[in-house]
């Protein structure tokens, strides 16, 4: 049986996780959790799980604790376990990802921001530690299967699915008038508000571009985005002899979770797969990067490589905030990380406190360019 910590467990990711391990007893037990301020649902699963081990990081929430619960650090140093799902959604995820690798086996990772800013940082440490890290997007789950499958050496492109989001069809005048409740209506997945917008953007496939060169160790030029609505298809490769293949299941997140708690064997069964005795949509479509920019913003970070995927996460995160609290436009997401884009990022950070510097700096630019806007 195999022990897993889950950090924000209540969250997305968290909640799929925990579905995971409550169907299959036999197979997982919940060593311990991590949550920021839902002390509620931390709460309601204490009671279920019995397990002693948490910890709550928003200060209000961890204050009706003790001390003891307040140090995610320590939460990680002193609890057991085979593998640890970080959860975390943002830049905050970092540190967790950072401090996992060298407390555990095994990190099944869906912070995006952990590869995103200091990929080479946290795989020299899972390097030096001898932990393996498993990526928990669905796509990267998919690519990882299929490279795996495939061999690295005979991939020629890595082909990432996005679904378009709600705004796929809308024209470039119906887009100046996008309002937050229209953007938060994902027509295929259910998530987190900020992960939302970002599908409905583009920006989120953009970072997991930069998620996929770093990762997989290819250039930003061999990697292509195609649209598919259905988002049936999670990823592909195509191989040099031109041949591609496909990874296809219906769109639920704990098929790539399952996958990552399971590594390395395949997991049981657990979800319906397909069922080829009735109709399903496999439309594709080239991404509308002129309507969508941030698309291929996110593909100029990742060849610039350096500081630039780290001050395109920032400035996209301070306006998707800014977007969320009705201070900016949609349309407007675009311009403020391409404006931040356009200061001189080429330094490559070697250290975390590096990196968390250059995410402040970008930070406190599209601060200011938000605050021109008011």
């Amino acid at each position: 049986m195999k022990k897993v910590i889950v950090l924000g467990a209540s969250g997305t990711i968290g909640k799929n996780t925990i579905d995971i391990i409550r169907r299959f007893p036999d197979r997982f037990s919940l060593a311990g959790v991590s949550v920021h301020a839902n002390y509620k649902a931390l709460e309601m699963l204490r009671a279920e799980f019995a397990f002693t081990r948490f910890a709550v990081t928003e200060p209000a929430a961890a204050a009706l604790y003790g001390e003891e619960h307040r140090s995610l650090e320590s939460f990680l140093n002193t609890t057991p376990a085979d593998i640890v799902v970080n959860g975390i959604a943002g830049a905050a995820g970092l540190a967790a990802s950072m401090i996992a690798v060298k407390t555990h086996r095994q990190l099944a990772l869906a912070n995006k921001e952990s590869i995103v800013m200091a990929w080479h940082l946290l795989q020299y440490e899972a390097e030096k530690h001898g932990t393996v890290i498993v990526p928990v997007d669905s796509e990267h789950s998919a690519l990882y299967s299929l490279i795996r499958a495939h061999r690295q050496e005979n991939i020629a492109r890595l082909i990432i699915t996005a679904s378009g989001g709600p705004f796929r069809t809308w024209s470039r005048e119906r887009l100046q008038e996008v309002q937050v409740n229209d953007a938060l209506k994902h027509p295929t997945w259910s998530m987190g508000a900020k992960i939302t917008v970002d599908s409905a953007s583009l920006a989120n496939k953009a970072l997991e571009v930069i998620e996929a060169v770093n990762l997989f160790d290819i250039p930003a030029d061999r990697i292509t985005v195609a649209v598919h609505p259905s988002s049936i298809v999670h990823s592909l490769v195509q191989l040099t002899g031109g041949e591609v293949y496909a990874q296809l299941s219906p769109p639920d997140m704990r098929n790539p979770i399952f996958a990552a708690l399971s590594y390395p064997e395949e997991p049981p069964p657990y979800l319906a797969p397909l069922d080829f005795t009735n109709p399903f949509d496999l439309h594709f479509e080239p991404p509308r990067t002129e309507d969508f920019p941030l698309l291929e913003l996110g593909f100029t970070a990742a060849r610039k490589k350096a500081g630039y995927p780290i001050a395109f996460n920032a400035a996209n995160e301070c306006a998707v905030a800014a977007f969320l609290a009705g201070q900016l436009r949609f349309i407007q997401l675009s311009e403020i990380t391409a404006r931040v884009m356009e200061e001189d990022w080429n330094t490559a950070p070697q250290t975390i406190r590096e990196v968390m510097h250059i995410d402040a700096e970008a930070r406190n630019s599209a601060a200011k360019l938000l605050g021109s806007l008011r």
